[in-house]
């Protein structure tokens, strides 16, 4: 470990690919870097960048542990802020800002903003009342009319006490179950209940020719710095987080991510996921990360350096921030192109063409050897990119 000789930011984080880039990001500036995880072999903590690495408890396992170990951290006089990279941590900042803020800054949703973002109802609802786009959503008990191309996911970006009974105060879930319906089919409702845990929404399902990011940081309502990418391919061949995208810069786009932002007053990180829709070329929302992206790697390659703006804010010094970022940059998660791959051989969706195996190979081969950037690897650095491969594989099986 490397003694602290300046300040120092915490990056707490599972598997999150954004968190070799928070790495990179403050190692250039020589800000010390200590990446906390439950984990031993995290790739960030791989890098030769990383400067500490600590083992904390996960979250899953106990929500009010790891809220203790993050803020037990933050009470050294070198860290100054946290990078939100899990689910959790903007819940944790918001519900215990009291003990956050005595020690260390944070820009990031209050709980009030919070509860309309995690939850994909009301969010629905505030992205209609704004005049954004987004898919018809229902509680699944409520849907009457099983015509349409349906799909049914979570209501909520994180279970926790405040959302379901039942749950006490160090019980936390995250369900990313999504499934998709033929037109007509019904789905048993109770088992989908059971699996997810809570009532789930049904939403429209929205045919799209391209799947967009728009990535945000806002002070109290105020944008500070913005960004666009085109997603090519995702986590799976359905969709899910990016594993390959180039940036963008379309101007409908813009206009429907700050409407939706400025209609909420928003403050702190915003990662929100668009579709383009086929029939009406309109921006359909999807849904709010209020946090740093899986992504991220690819604005960070363009220039928009989110971490270290989300720093600057937090030290007072937001004027310092140039929002600038270079159009047509690309970059690759390699296992995450490996999961894409699996994907193919072992999902099917009545919604979603299943594209050809071989075919895909072939794009990524060409995609790698026409864009050769990547999220977790350089020549100088290759323990991220194998510590990644392993987990891939580990959880593909």
């Amino acid at each position: 470990m490397k003694c602290p000789q300046g300040p120092s930011v915490l990056i707490p984080t599972g598997f999150e690919p954004g968190s070799y880039s928070c790495v990179r990001s403050f190692a250039r500036r020589d800000i010390h870097t200590i990446v906390a995880s439950e984990h031993e072999n995290v790739p960030a903590a791989g890098s030769r960048f990383c400067d500490e690495h600590l083992l904390i408890p996960s979250p899953y396992d106990d929500l009010l542990a790891y809220k203790d170990a993050l803020i037990g951290i933050a009470a050294r006089s070198d860290v100054k802020t946290i990078m939100p990279l899990r689910a959790h941590d903007p819940y944790l900042f918001a519900t215990y800002a009291d003990e956050f803020n005595r020690y260390v800054d944070l820009p990031s949703p209050d709980s009030e903003l919070l509860g309309v973002v995690h939850d994909r109802l009301q969010l629905a609802a505030a992205a209609e009342a704004a005049g954004v786009a987004v898919p018809e959503t229902q509680l699944l008990t409520e849907v009457d009319d099983w015509s349409p191309e349906r799909i049914i996911k979570s209501r909520y970006n994180l279970l926790t006490n405040t959302t379901q009974s039942g749950y006490t105060s160090a019980e936390s879930e995250t369900v990313k179950t999504v499934t998709h319906l033929d037109p007509g089919e019904q789905p048993d409702t109770e088992a989908l209940i059971g699996e997810m845990n809570h009532v789930p929404i049904a939403q429209e399902y929205i045919r799209s020719d391209s799947e967009y990011v728009f990535g945000a940081l806002y002070d109290h309502g105020e944008p500070l710095a913005t960004f666009q990418h085109r997603q090519i391919r995702g986590d799976s061949y359905t969709g899910g987080g990016g594993v390959y995208r180039e940036t963008v810069s379309i101007p409908e786009l813009e206009t429907a991510g700050r409407t939706l932002l400025d209609s909420l007053d928003y403050h702190g990180l915003a990662c929100i996921e668009f579709m383009e829709a086929v029939d009406t070329g309109e921006f359909v929302l999807t849904e709010i990360n209020p946090r740093l992206w899986q992504s991220l790697p690819c604005a960070v390659q363009a220039g928009a350096d989110f971490p270290y703006y989300y720093w600057l804010l937090s030290q007072g010094r937001a004027d310092e921030i140039n929002h600038s970022y270079e159009v047509g940059v690309g970059s690759h998660l390699l296992y995450g192109e490996l999961g894409y791959l699996l994907s193919i051989l072992r999902e099917d969706s009545p919604l979603v063409d299943k594209p050809s195996f071989f075919g895909e190979c072939r794009s990524i081969l060409q995609s790698c050897y026409e864009m050769p950037r990547f999220d977790n690897f350089t020549v100088d650095d290759p323990v991220p990119l194998l510590r990644g491969i392993k987990h891939i594989i580990k959880t593909k099986r």
